[in-house]
């Protein structure tokens, strides 16, 4: 490979995983849902959760992306109260090209990123927690002028509950970036 293409793959890879909240290590669909201005008591926040068919979702929010950044990512908690196992197949949301559900992983010391293929498994009485480092959602080529403060319409679609609408807050590059804490489960 050239020099120059190794050093674009390169970046890439490091603003890719930058955007998900992991260190880069060295290297071995589309709704038309519109960003929205924050609003009195719109949204959703740690108290509150989006409910529906056993389903809670807790804390959706997104981190701004980084002028330029053609990637930004997505985090929140879903629970599963219900007696059948649930999958989010798909988020749409106008804020960005299209979004991705991916999951980050050390493979031989090496943090990498992979597209979830077939949809997130949400298990029967239990959770699954989008937050930095571990699963999320990506959004590609994310809307210019996407700052913290701002909120964010969006649909999440599961297999067995349908299309969910909810509202992401958008915080500031740094949050969340420890994986811990933000009300965003472990």
């Amino acid at each position: 490979m050239k020099p120059c293409a190794l050093l674009l793959s390169a970046s890439l890879s490091a603003l890719a995983l930058a955007a998900c909240g992991a260190a880069p290590q060295p290297a071995a669909e589309t709704g038309s849902i519109a960003v929205a201005e924050p609003s009195a008591g719109a949204g959703v926040d740690a108290a509150e959760a989006v409910r529906v068919e056993g389903l809670a979702i807790h804390d959706p929010w997104l981190r701004q992306p980084p002028p330029s950044a053609r990637v930004s990512a997505g985090y929140l908690r879903i629970d599963n109260s219900g007696a059948e196992a649930d999958r989010l197949m798909a988020v749409e949301t106008g804020a960005a090209g299209r979004v991705e559900i991916h999951a980050m992983e050390e493979v031989d010391g090496v943090m990498r990123m992979r597209k979830v293929e077939g949809g997130l498994d949400i298990p029967a009485g239990g959770h699954v927690a989008l937050q930095p480092g571990g699963y999320h959602l990506m959004l590609m080529e994310p809307r210019e002028g996407l700052q913290a403060g701002q909120q964010v319409d969006a649909a999440l679609v599961f297999e067995r509950a349908g299309r969910v609408e909810l509202t992401f807050d958008v915080r500031p590059p740094g949050a969340g970036a420890g994986g811990h804490g933000d009300g965003h489960g472990h």
